[in-house]
């Protein structure tokens, strides 16, 4: 039986299409649909239930060392109350996860990881773990509910105890505090997975149903809409931002998924940086792009490209941009393709439909 999140009653109230994904039950959409629910989070506010996903505690004396010998960013380079994107690699420099470290301080660190990864990801870095590092899957324990769009502070500040000093505009992009949210304690986090401003709140398991609705009636005057699984994935892609199981996975490694930026290759040895140096030496193949639908296909997940009628590589994500008003999609091309502007044919039910290498993020946020 799939499982299900402390929201999943104001899910159904809200009209909810409920689907399984990744274990879980969840929203895909809501009644007005996925393009009003994207329009809103890009113009006014998206409220999006995120507690599927998976929160590892590690904590130590050697904690800091630990985890920058698993993972490929530096985690020596972030201060008190600061994320990180990064990523964990197998020995081969395939993907385990991407993740986002929290350091609470040098001897405590709070993880986010993927709900589809969640035990898979605790068990690696469990099993990795020396000697006074503990590690413990705390992902019960808590809601996180995603407020995101240009008024996503405005709304949450009403709801914030600010005699606690949490004011959010001294949060800093990829920085988190903790304080309380409608008198709840709460860990409060400038991220996000939207290309939009906004925060991520982790409450209380508990008490997720009663922020949820404040911010629901809070938002109301502001066009705040709820906003599932499906307007999560549109708006992601617009950003080309990588999805586990599409742009990265096993077989997949960050150098050529293009988050090079997040692999720290001169800091000391971390899991599979000896073939990740191998690879980023290498004439590399394959590059990720961005394409844009030159008509009106609309391009999938596992769609082959073809140039000049020869395999020239494959869609991982796809879809319908609804900024854009067009067909997206995120694709592994073979590097003599990649270049901007360059034409490849996506095969659409086997029809060849023209797509141009854009530049990316797709979409670009006005303020």
């Amino acid at each position: 039986m799939a499982k299900r999140t402390a929201l999943y009653q104001e899910h159904l109230n809200l009209k909810g299409k409920m689907v399984e994904f990744a274990g879980w039950e969840m929203p895909v959409q809501y009644s007005e649909g996925l393009a009003a629910e994207h329009e809103a989070c890009r113009n006014s506010i998206g409220l999006f239930d995120v507690s599927h996903m998976g929160e590892v505690l590690v904590r130590g004396e050697r904690a800091l060392e630990f985890l920058n010998s698993l993972v490929t960013n530096n985690v020596a380079k972030i201060a008190d109350n600061q994320a990180q994107y990064t990523v964990m690699c197998y020995d081969d420099g395939g993907c385990v996860d991407d993740l986002i470290i929290h350091r609470v301080n040098e001897r405590e660190f709070f993880i986010c990881v993927n709900a589809s990864n969640t035990e898979k990801d605790f068990e690696w870095i469990k099993s990795h773990a020396p000697a006074g590092v503990s590690v413990e899957d705390v992902s019960r324990q808590y809601t996180q509910i995603a407020i995101q769009g240009r008024h996503a502070m405005k709304l949450l500040q009403k709801l914030t105890d600010i005699k606690t000093d949490t004011k959010l505009d001294e949060i800093k992009y990829y920085w988190f505090r903790k304080g309380r949210v409608l008198g709840e304690p709460a860990v409060i986090a400038r991220t996000g997975y939207t290309g939009e401003d906004g925060f991520e709140i982790y409450v209380r398991w508990d008490s997720g149903p009663k922020i949820w609705n404040a911010l629901i009636k809070e938002g109301a005057p502001l066009g705040i809409k709820a906003c599932g699984l499906g307007a999560r994935d549109t708006l992601r892609t617009e950003m080309k931002y990588p999805l586990y199981g599409h742009e990265i996975d096993r077989g997949l490694n960050p150098i050529e998924a293009g988050l090079g930026w997040a692999v720290k290759l001169d800091k000391p040895d971390f899991t599979g940086k000896k073939a990740l140096v191998a690879i980023k030496e290498a004439n590399l193949n394959r590059a990720l792009v961005g394409l844009r639908s030159l008509g009106r296909a609309i391009p999938r997940q596992g769609y082959a490209l073809e140039r000049g009628g020869a395999s020239a590589g494959i869609v991982t994500s796809g879809t319908f941009s609804p900024s854009l008003k067009c067909g997206i999609a995120i694709a592994y091309v073979d590097r003599a393709h990649s270049e901007i502007g360059t034409r490849v044919d996506v095969i659409v039910r086997d029809q060849r439909a023209e797509h141009e290498v854009v530049e990316t993020p797709f979409y670009k946020r006005p303020y």
